[in-house]
Order: structure tokens, then sequence, then C-alpha cells
């Protein structure tokens, strides 16, 4: 038995990271697994005991409607008048009961059912009345639901004590917590307390979380890894529009005569989305679809045109575009007129980017940009979609603010199969960024705004002088760098792995071991992070607790309590509960500050902070989403069943008074002042704001010829925490790999498995070589890949990413970074 879990202990002794992270595994292993080994072998159960360690036999009768590891996207269903409904179920055992939920894997959100046996999960099937999904689940959303049955999990609280995370009880662990918040707070004050959290967990949570930081702290240091996927997708939204809010619906793929993916690999991100595209295009009037991505993925081997240009030029291309499209004159010129500002500023700087000039910086032809904006340009419908490639890589803003820009010069927003949508990357990110459980305000409200501060006051019952203010308020790489610089002394990190996830991650370690930080990490594995935590909390998974959370195009899904959580692990909702509870938070009148107890009381608080708000809930009720499909936000009296679109009327949500942001100068990152935007109140209209192409802050020469991009394998879930523990995922993509040209494995000596080291001016990763479908000079590697389950080797995408971040979104530039390669024996 002990040899099963002995290369636990190893993991971490390739890399010499220091005191913390080694003794913790060691630690884990004395103090979980053998000791449980131990006890049940001494107690004279141990048949039992390990039947039930043991793996699943392979005889287990597996039911599923697909293979989806090899049938990806599965049969076609082609699209006639209407997206027809398809079931897909995967099982391990016939169910005793289902139960309703969502999945997690991606931002897409498709409804499904949970199958329970036993008291353990046993599969999923696709929930058919749903409008997300009409029953269809991708390979993770099939697979990945056995991470809860995980072995590994976290059971048991831990505390750090003489370098080694050791068990404790839960009123130990909160206890410890609990004091040093308050020793911290009484002597730098809540200032030096941050949290930073994730795209994972419930709407219920997030709110209370919110509460917990803005009001009863008081802390201005709240972020999530939402600030690595998706935020520019929430910025370009408000620079454009006002606030953020998805304008559009999933319908809208039914209905469009053309789609435009700009870094998108859809294919891969979002396979129930790509199925559903996918179907439009073997129906009757298939659309047209434009792909700009540097790779030949799977998305762009199914497009018409496809624009490869080289990493970080994409302003570039989409000024190209512009330009072709105004000078053809296929503008609206009354709807430019009726409902924007700032047209003529855009075609000023647009007019010099001719096709010429742009294949020129960008390597993309110029008769191939011509006909992407023939096609843009005549289409009467139009589809836009942007995510990491955009996001993660070059003037991420400016970038994605130039797609709401050919929407809003054409029209083509607020009516059926005319939409964009700034894609978020994660399955409950909208809820991150609109509960306030990260930077922002609760409610997409504006804090610098004094009728929206005092909105909140009233409705949490505190001081206004309580909520934060500063503007802009710190950023995720900020808070890391205040606690190297020792400025935060306690952060705690919930459900999501720094350690893999964020750029240059050996700074990140070194930061995160700092003997005068305090980390808490909230999770249900021991990550890489957590292995360098002061106190770890076994937190429940999706399955394992009740909640609500709202995917891409506004639809909230209901997830229910399936299966108890493993040991003692809680829901995070009940470990911020009982946070508050002991931290005593009160209201301005002395009664406690969260005044709930269950999730679905929170549920109904935050109705009422969203009410009269762009993402207004008061109308979405338990009852209401139990049974049926999702119902899209707003939801309120005056639309009770739900809004499809926004802006339909073509009034945006720019008014001074109800807006989330005065906005940027999207080209240098300053913030427009309160006074100059009231000043020049734009009342409803959209806002056409221009930019113009600067290159990346770091190329290629002479040192590191090449340029490096990253991105995600359609197997795997962000550091593979979940997906990495089912076998057939795992399996399918059980290693980070390094992609390069025919052209350069020429060059470099390099064939198809050869052992490749990447270098950058920040660290090196080792993997085997892919070969093709990529453009000469670049590499591409997949950031999933960590450490947690025993590399002998680096091989985290992030050992060579930069700290360069987008000045107005904060978004690090993960998309690129200059590098050298050898073959390496």
């Amino acid at each position: 038995m002990l040899d099963k879990y002995s290369k636990i202990i190893r993991i971490t002794q390739p890399f010499n990271l220091g005191r913390r992270r080694f003794l913790r595994n060691v630690s884990l292993i004395t103090l979980g697994v053998v000791t449980t080994i131990v006890e049940t072998l001494l107690s004279g159960k141990n048949k039992k005991a390990i039947a039930k360690l043991s793996p699943k036999r392979a005889d287990t009768p597996i039911k599923q409607t697909r293979d989806s590891i090899t049938d990806i996207w599965g049969k076609r269903t082609p699209y006639i008048n209407k997206w027809s409904v398809r079931a897909d179920q995967r099982v391990t055992a016939e169910p005793e009961r289902w139960v309703q939920s969502a999945c997690v894997l991606c931002s897409y959100g498709c409804a499904l059912d949970i199958g329970v046996r036993e008291g353990k999960i046993v599969g999923v099937r696709g929930r058919e009345v749903d409008r997300v999904n009409q029953g269809r689940l991708g390979p993770k959303g099939l697979h990945g639901w056995v991470a809860n049955n995980s072995r590994d999990r976290l059971t048991k609280p831990l505390i750090r004590k003489n370098g080694k995370l050791e068990q404790a009880s839960w009123n130990e662990a909160m206890n410890l917590i609990v004091r040093r918040s308050k020793e911290i707070q009484a002597k730098h004050t809540s200032n030096a307390i941050a949290f930073y959290t994730t795209g994972q967990l419930f709407l219920e949570e997030y709110y209370t979380l919110g509460v917990i930081g803005k009001a009863g702290l008081g802390t201005p240091n709240m972020d999530a890894n939402t600030r690595l996927c998706t935020a520019t997708a929430a910025f370009a939204l408000r620079e454009s529009f006002g606030t953020d809010g998805q304008p559009g619906s999933y319908a809208d793929f039914d209905t469009t005569g053309t789609i435009l993916l700009v870094g998108h690999n859809l294919a891969q991100v979002q396979t129930v989305l790509w199925m559903r595209i996918l179907d439009r295009r073997r129906g009757e009037n298939p659309p047209k679809l434009i792909v700009v991505d540097p790779r030949l993925t799977t998305t762009a081997r199914e497009a018409d045109i496809h624009l490869a240009p080289r990493v970080g030029t994409n302003v570039a291309v989409l000024n190209g575009l512009l330009n072709l499209i105004i000078q053809a004159g296929q503008i609206d010129t009354e709807y430019i007129n009726a409902h924007t500002i700032g047209f003529e500023q855009l075609k000023q700087i647009v007019s010099k980017w001719v096709p010429e000039t742009v294949e020129a910086v960008t390597g993309v032809p110029a008769e191939r940009l011509r006909a992407a904006a023939s096609i843009l340009g005549s289409s009467k419908t139009l589809v836009s979609t942007a995510l990491q490639g955009v996001y993660q890589s070059n003037q991420a803003t400016i970038a994605a603010v130039q797609i709401n820009n050919l929407h809003l010069i054409r029209g083509l927003i607020g009516r059926p199969g005319c939409t964009v949508f700034q894609m978020n990357g994660q399955p409950t990110a909208q809820n991150t960024r609109e509960c306030g459980a990260e930077a922002d305000l609760p409610g997409f409200r504006n804090r610098e705004n004094p009728q929206h501060i005092a909105q909140l006051a009233r409705i949490w019952n505190v001081e206004e002088a309580i909520i934060p203010k500063k503007s802009p308020p710190p950023h995720a790489l900020q808070i890391f760098e205040q606690a190297e610089q020792g400025f935060i002394k306690m952060l705690w990190i919930s459900s999501t792995n720094p350690a893999v996830s964020l750029p240059n991650i050996q700074r990140m370690r070194r930061i995160l071991q700092k003997e005068d930080l305090f980390v808490v990490v909230q999770d249900a594995f021991m990550t890489e992070t957590a292995q360098l935590a002061d106190v770890v909390l076994p937190a429940a998974i999706w399955g394992e607790k009740t909640g609500t959370f709202t995917n891409a195009d506004r639809t909230v899904h209901i997830s229910y309590q399936a299966i108890k959580p493993p040991g003692e692990a809680r829901a995070d909702l009940d470990i911020f509960l009982d946070y508050a509870r002991r931290m005593d938070f009160r209201d301005k009148d002395g009664a406690a500050l969260i005044k709930w107890q269950t999730p679905e009381q929170a549920f109904e608080a935050w109705k009422e902070c969203s009410r009269g708000r762009p993402c207004d809930y008061s109308g979405v009720t338990y009852a209401k989403l139990t049974g049926n499909s999702g119902i899209q936000i707003p939801c309120n009296a005056k639309n009770p069943q739900g809004t499809p679109r926004l802006y339909t009327n073509g009034v945006f949500n720019t008014s001074a008074d109800y807006c989330q942001t005065y906005g940027h100068n999207i080209q240098t990152g300053q913030m427009i002042p309160p006074s100059s935007y009231r000043a020049n109140d734009p009342k409803g209209k959209a806002l056409i704001k221009a930019g113009d192409y600067q290159p990346p802050s770091e190329v290629p020469d002479n040192q590191y010829p090449l340029m490096l991009t990253t991105g995600r394998v359609v197997y795997h879930w962000h550091t593979r925490t979940k997906t990495g523990r089912s076998k057939e995922l795992n399996n399918a993509a059980p290693d980070a790999f390094v992609q390069i040209s025919q052209e350069d494995a020429k060059q470099y000596g390099i064939s198809k498995g050869d052992k490749v080291e990447v270098t950058s001016r920040r660290g090196k990763v080792i993997a085997p070589a892919q070969i093709g479908d990529i453009e000469p000079g670049l590499v591409f590697i997949p950031f999933h890949y960590g450490y947690w389950d025993d590399s002998n080797r680096m091989r985290a995408a992030n050992e060579l990413t930069l700290t360069v971040i987008d000045p107005v979104s904060k978004q690090p530039h993960l998309k690129y970074a200059a590098v050298r390669i050898r073959k390496v024996d």
C-alpha cells in the first residue's frame, strides 16, 4: 500500500523549491493516507478499506452515448429551423437518483444531471430541457466528475507547525486564521489583508466573500484568477457599453450569417458551443466563419478564411479590417449618428492601416485581409467572439474594443444574430465580477460614484467609510507585489492555483514562501499552492454543495448538492460564514453583518443588491430554476422570464449616473476623471474608442530568436486539478508538449517526441516535441501542466512568461515571450 502513495513524497524533490513545500508533502503522507491505512489495518477492517481505496475494476460497466475522448464533438445534427436535442450521458453504474446541476469545466455552462449511487457520483447526463446545450456535453463534462471521488481529496484542515503541515481541527484552524487576522488588522490595518479567489465558486459564495472583504474588513485587496482570463472582457464591455454584461445570447449563433472568432480556439475550449456552430454549418444557410489565430487549430481548419497574424499584432489586423469596411462605405451611418460617440477619431486612426501595411506588420496576406473584410462588411448579421488570444496578448483592451467597434459601426448589435461575446474563460467568472469578490463593487457599481457607494452602505447597513473606494483598486499582480514588499501580511487563496497559473511562477513561489506572509489556502486538493500554505482548509466542490452560477450569455443555473463532501471538507460558503461569525462582523446597528446561513438565503440577499442594476436577479428564485431551463438575466418584474439581448433599443449603460466606470484612455491606461466624463455625459450612447498598434514589450532577438505562446488543450481545465484525476482525460493528454513548425524542427534537428528545452529570460521548460500546424518562428506550450502529479522535470509554461500587464485591464501578457529552443537528451 505504501508504495502506491510514495510518489507523492517525491513531487518536489527535483526542484528544490524550499523547506516549506518538501516538508509539507512528507507531512501530508504521514498524517493523511498512511495514518488512515495503519488505523484501518489495526482495526481488522483492512479488506473493506483496501476495497474502498482500490481503483475501480476495469470490468465495471460504463454506459455512454459516445466515446467523447475519440469523438469529441459527436454526431452532427444539422440545423434545420432549430437546434435539435441530443442527450449525452456517461455513467459507470446505474444511478439510484439524478440531481440537477450544470457543468463547471468551461464558461459555456451546460446543464446536466448528476447520477448518484450509494452516496457517490457515478455519472452525468445532459439536460435536454435547457436552452444552453439541449442535452449535449463535452469530454470534460462527461469525465471531469470523477475528481469528486478521488482518493487524494483534502479531508481535514492542516496547520504548519515547525515547518510541517499537520492535521488540525476546524476549530483550531479557524481560530488561528481569526487570531492572525485581528493581529494584522490591529497592527497594520485591513489594508494588509488580501483575498485571491477564483472563477469556480458559486454566486452565493462570491457575494458572501465580497461583503466580508468590502464591508467587514474594508480591504481594497481583493482579486481573482479572473484577472488572468476575463479581466479584459469586462473592461472592453465597460469601455464601449458602460458596464459589464454580455450583450447577446447563444441563440444568436443559430441565426447569424457570419461568425468571427478572434484569438478564440472555440473547438478546444467550449466544445458544446462548437457543436452548435458545426451543426449550423452542416445545415441550411450555413454561416461564414472567419478565424484569427496564429496556429492552424481545429477551429481554424473549419474556417472559410483563416487569418494567422504574428503573435501580438491583433490591433493591426483589426484596424486593417475596420479601415477596409469604412473605406467601402459598409457602415450604418444612421446608427452611428444616433447611438454612438467617437466614430471620426476611429476613422482617422485606422485610415493608415491599408492591407499592405497590415501584411508588413502582421504577416497576414493583403488579399486574405480584403476577403475577410468583404464578408464582415457585407453580412447582414454578425456574431463575434474573443478569448485569451486577445485578452492575454499585446494591447488586449484596445484589440477587444475594436471588435466592439466593428459591431457598432455596422449597427449589428441588440437584434437576433447580431452580437459580440467578450467571452468568459471560467464557468462562474461572471459571478466573480458581479458579486464584488474581486476588485469591483457588487452589482457593476462605480466606486467613483458617491451614489453607488451610498446604495451599498444602505443595503449592507454599514457606514460608507468602510467601503473601499481606492481607484483603481489593486490588481492580482499588484497584490502579490505588495506581499513581496512586505505590505500585505495575510493572503487568503480560494480555489485557485497561482503557483502554476500566474506568470513568472518562480517569483510567485518565492513570494508564497515568505516568512512574514501568512498564507491560507482553501481547496479540495493538495495543489502546488496548498503545499506552500500556513493553513489549508479542505473545501467541498461542485456536486457536494448547493448554489447558482451564471454563464457567458447571462444564463443562471442552479446546482444542487448531490453527495456529501469527503471527510471534514466544508462548502466554501460555510467556511466564509464561519470566518464572519468568528470575526464578529457587525453592521452599524450592532446586528450581524452577514444575515444569511444557507445558500438560498444568500441568493435572496444578493437579489436585493442586484436590483435595478444591469445584472438584476430580483425575478429569479431557486424554485424558478428547479426542473427548468436556466434563465437569462436581467430577470425582474419587467422581464420575469429573463432577457435574451441587451441594448435592443440602442440605449447603452453609459449614462454618468448609471455606468460602472468613467473609462480610460485605452492607449495609455490613464483614467478619465469623473468631472470630464460628466461634462461629456454620453447619456446612453455607446463609446467608439480607437487605439493604434504598438509592438509587444518583448520580441525575438539574436539571443531568444523565437516567440512563445501558450494555451489550452481540449481534455484539460486550468492546472488539471480536476481533469488530471480522470484516467480517460489524462491518458488523452498526459503531458505538456512543445509545438513547433516543420521549418523550425528541421533547422534545430528536432523530430516528433524529442525532448525540447525552451528557455526564456525567466526560466526554462522541457517537454516532448509536436511538429506542424504552426507558423515558423512560433512555439506553443499548453499551460495546464504543473508538478502535483510527479513530473520529473520543469514543464509549467508559466516558468517562461512575462509579468507585463495591459494598461487598462491589468491582465498579464501570458500569450507571448521571446524564447530559444534546443534538443536535449
